[in-house]
């Protein structure tokens, strides 16, 4: 890699870092995880530099490559590792605002998600991208993307129903219709 390549490539982490740490953080729930699944995540996009058209190109491949590694990791999950409901670290206290309440709720909710579905709906509702655009992103049909980004919302809603007790609406597109 030329050292003009070297830095564009430093050029587009730091454009898209946040983006991608936001989505994985949005696949995994976790942060400290999200950052590692990022940095493996830009590895590969490194490894494949050279061969990137432009930075669209490089933007659709970093993304597909953060959902890949999250799902990967998921896969390959030590069988010793237990997951928890709750973590008690015992740094600071529960977020008191309603948006970070919301904003945990919401994180519970879509850990219930298969991984598959989950990407899916952050992609399509959090990145705001087409179907089709997620289809490319995943490699997956654009019906595919429809079914799974059906079927994640019904999981989402089931999640919130169990964790609040009420319904949760969608507003803009139905259950039915994740077009």
């Amino acid at each position: 890699m030329a050292r003009r390549d070297g830095e564009a490539f430093t050029a587009f982490v730091l454009g898209c870092q946040p983006s991608l740490r936001r989505t994985a953080y949005l696949m995994c729930g976790d942060w400290s995880l999200a950052s590692d699944y990022v940095q493996d995540a830009l590895m590969r996009v490194y490894r494949h530099w050279p061969r990137l058209g432009g930075e669209p190109e490089a933007r659709a491949y970093a993304r597909k490559a953060v959902v890949s590694v999250v799902i990967d990791a998921k896969r390959r999950r030590s069988s010793t590792e237990l997951p928890v409901a709750q973590v008690h670290d015992g740094v600071g206290g529960p977020d008191e605002t309603v948006r970070g309440a919301d904003r945990d709720l919401l994180t519970r909710c879509l850990a219930q998600v298969p991984a598959r579905q989950r990407a899916c709906l952050v992609l399509r509702y959090y990145d705001d991208l087409s179907v089709s655009d997620v289809a490319v992103a995943l490699g997956i049909s654009e019906g595919t993307v429809k079914s799974q980004t059906a079927r994640g919302l019904q999981t989402l809603q089931a999640a919130f129903a169990r964790e609040t007790g009420d319904e949760l609406v969608v507003h803009g597109e139905g259950v039915n219709d994740a077009s």
